[in-house]
């Protein structure tokens, strides 16, 4: 084991590469060794290389973050939520009764409050519309994948990139 600290609280180190840091002790406690590298020059170059090697992954990543995927103009778009649907309706009427409110984040805290406390039976309006977009959408998704699979999306995309000049 190590040694051990008088009651004074010193100290004690036990070799050149490491420090050992002993706390004094108490009665009913458990004496714990905490053990701190010492720092040399030559840990400062492994140090430096780290964080040179840190760098270049983070380069290398955003690299790859920057390549992103080419997105289809033909695919739907996901319809919103019924509380989407909700907070139009609400924006409407509540800038209406408080016109000095103009930023988004007031009137998104106090919609969402109100949605808090809406019961489910005042919300059915709302899940309602927000199912029939979402029914539409599956319709639109479903048609745009037989097109992508058979290939009628790829000709039309073709088509639209030849130009008489």
């Amino acid at each position: 084991m190590g040694k051990r600290a008088s009651d004074s609280g010193t100290a004690a180190t036990t070799s050149t590469s490491l420090a050992i840091d002993i706390p004094p002790t108490t009665p009913n406690r458990q004496l714990r060794l905490r053990i701190k590298p010492v720092q040399n020059s030559t840990s400062k170059v492994r140090d430096d290389e780290l964080i040179e090697k840190e760098a270049r992954n983070k380069s290398a990543k955003r690299s790859k973050t920057s390549l992103k995927k080419k997105i289809d103009p033909n695919k739907p778009k996901k319809p919103p939520t019924a509380f989407f649907y909700f907070l139009e309706d609400f924006r409407r009427g509540y800038q209406e009764e408080n016109p000095k409110v103009k930023t988004m984040r007031d009137i998104g805290k106090a919609c969402g409050e109100k949605w808090k406390i809406m019961t489910y039976e005042e919300k059915v309006k709302y899940y309602d519309i927000a199912t029939e977009k979402r029914a539409e959408f599956d319709r639109a998704m479903a048609e745009y994948i037989r097109r992508k699979e058979s290939g009628e999306d790829a000709q039309s995309e073709d088509s639209d990139l030849d130009f008489d000049y």
